[in-house]
């Protein structure tokens, strides 16, 4: 078996055009790391519907420029047989370590397939990216980029020529065309021949965000911004300033690109900790709101001032901003009625119930972008993980800077009338029930782990969970209310109050995740407080009556 491995290895040694990878290989080889080597040999990478992601490395296991090449080559081979072999295909990429190889690789091999290849001038946000390929008419769009995995990640996120990402059968077909591709010498990869693109597409998405804000609304509400040492600091500086905003107070620890993402353990707002260094810079300064984009920019994550947090601020859950800003389409008049509200099916049902009341259209999706920037008519599309969608039109996409502008568009109005972003989450409680939210997320490194823990409730499913019984249990991989099928499990509880659990493993991480719903009545303002200890006691017994069920 080992010299099996060995020989896979020199193998692809000496194909590989990167001389940090092949002196990775070359101690592994010569030191007999079986291990090492066979975490790099077990398999290949596999390209599905978010593309590829996994950790930097050497071998058909990791993110290298061998792995890169030949997912160009299989994507390039797509769009020739599709019929768009001679189209163009923009190319962007972040700050991360090797991303800026991974993006020239890309234009090499597209420009020696014979389509026409453009590359963004510098590390940008993902939704320049995703901006760039309708702006410009292309056929396909490739992102470089691990969002925001930890440092040793990096990633390859395919978009089609309609500027959303692809999904099933596409991914099977680009996935098969990689496994076509021959031995790396027979990939043309020629040394220039494609476009490095000036600063006309940066200009032009920043001038496209003028249309996410209502002429003459208040632009007053004071930011402290962090882009976690991603690439966001430069497009939402220049966002704000064109709307006429205060310039935001930066973190400054976080807000120059950094690969190594140095003062967080995970480069993520969600994470515990990641925030700690923006809620003392507020401290601080003081502002109306704090914002924070992962490192890609393609989320946007927001705080409110709360005397009752530790910190003096509370991170908002990504269903309380989805809400939000749903209100605040409503209230501007601009979800229309045609328009069409969506979300996917692991976000809260309070987006549903402000679209009813508004006479908007409403429409759930499986978990992603992928699918929500596909919905027809969509006007807003919203995913609890700090995703959010507000102008289809330009951006078909998650998009945290054009999110970020809504977000403080909407803080300046309700300040100028004394208010906050909390005030207005209460009159929805008010309007539609406390709507509370939680999740449930076990990182492992054994990925049986997520099987074992899938296949134990398939095979055994709860009847009751935190005293609520289960009226119904659905299998998402047989396909349930139209949708398509995927690996998940949804329970919808009742009782005292009404619940709702989805189970799924993640699709860009090593996680088993978990999202819990309750829905608490509340009749007056001064239920809330009630309100909410009901909502913390039921979703905490949830979690733990799940972790026991699942045996996680």
């Amino acid at each position: 078996m080992q010299q099996d491995l060995i020989a896979r290895a020199e193998a692809w040694l000496a194909e590989d055009p990167d001389g940090d990878t092949r002196a990775e290989l070359r101690r592994l080889i010569d030191s007999g790391d079986a291990d090492a080597l066979a975490e790099r040999f077990s398999g290949t990478l596999q390209f599905g519907t978010a593309g590829l992601r996994g950790e930097l490395g050497a071998g058909p296991m990791r993110m290298n420029r061998s792995v890169v090449i030949r997912a160009a080559a299989g994507l390039a081979a797509y769009l020739k047989a599709t019929g768009q072999g001679g189209g163009l295909v923009v190319i962007g990429y972040d700050a991360r370590h090797k991303s800026a190889d991974f993006a020239r690789d890309t234009a090499a091999v597209m420009t020696g397939a014979g389509l026409r290849a453009a590359v963004l001038p510098r590390p940008l946000p993902t939704p320049l990216l995703a901006f760039a390929i309708r702006h410009l008419g292309a056929v396909a769009g490739v992102e470089v980029t691990a969002s925001h995995n930890p440092p040793r990640d990096n990633g390859y996120k395919v978009y089609l020529g309609d500027g959303s990402q692809i999904v099933p059968p596409m991914d099977g077909e680009i996935a098969a065309g990689i496994d076509a591709v021959g031995p790396l010498d027979s990939v043309p990869r020629p040394e220039d021949g494609w476009e490095i693109l000036g600063e006309e597409v940066p200009a032009a998405y920043l001038e496209r965000t003028d249309a996410v804000l209502s002429p003459g609304s208040p632009r007053t509400a004071r930011v402290v911004h962090t882009a976690l040492h991603g690439v966001g600091t430069e497009t939402l500086n220049a966002a704000f300033a064109r709307a006429g905003f205060p310039a935001p107070v930066p973190v400054a620890e976080q807000a120059e690109p950094d690969p190594d993402f140095p003062t967080v353990a995970f480069p993520n707002p969600e994470e515990p900790g990641a925030m700690d260094l923006a809620f003392a810079t507020a401290r601080r300064a003081a502002p109306d709101i704090v914002i924070a984009n992962d490192p890609d920019a393609d989320r946007c994550a927001v705080a409110v001032p709360d005397a009752d947090a530790g910190s003096g601020w509370r991170m908002l859950r990504g269903d309380e901003v989805g809400a939000l800003l749903a209100a605040h389409l409503v209230n501007k008049g601009e979800a229309g009625t045609s328009g069409v509200f969506a979300e996917s099916i692991v976000s809260s049902s309070l987006l549903g119930r402000i679209a009813e009341a508004a006479g908007v259209g409403y429409e759930e999706t499986l978990t992603g972008f992928k699918w929500i920037a596909r919905v027809e008519g969509l006007r807003y599309g919203y995913e609890e993980a700090l995703g959010y969608c507000v102008d289809p039109d330009g951006v078909r996409d998650k998009d945290g800077i054009t999110a970020a502008l809504l977000v403080a568009e909407l803080a300046s109005e309700l300040k100028e009338r004394g208010r906050g972003l909390a005030d207005l989450l209460d009159d929805l409680a008010l309007a539609h029930g406390l709507h509370a939210t939680d999740q449930l997320s076990v990182r492992v490194k054994d990925l049986s782990l997520i099987t074992r823990a899938m296949d134990r409730l398939r095979d055994t499913p709860p009847k009751a969970l935190a005293g609520l019984t289960v009226t119904s249990a659905e299998d998402l991989s047989a396909g349930a209310s139209g949708l398509p099928p995927t690996d998940g499990l949804r329970y919808h509880l009742d009782g005292a109050y009404r619940a709702r659990v989805i189970v799924r493993p993640s699709g860009t991480e090593p996680k088993l995740k978990c999202y819990l719903e309750a829905v608490i009545p509340v009749r007056t303002t001064a239920d809330l407080p009630t309100a909410r200890a009901h909502a913390t006691k039921l979703l905490t017994t949830l979690k733990h009556d799940l972790s026991q069920a699942a045996g996680i």
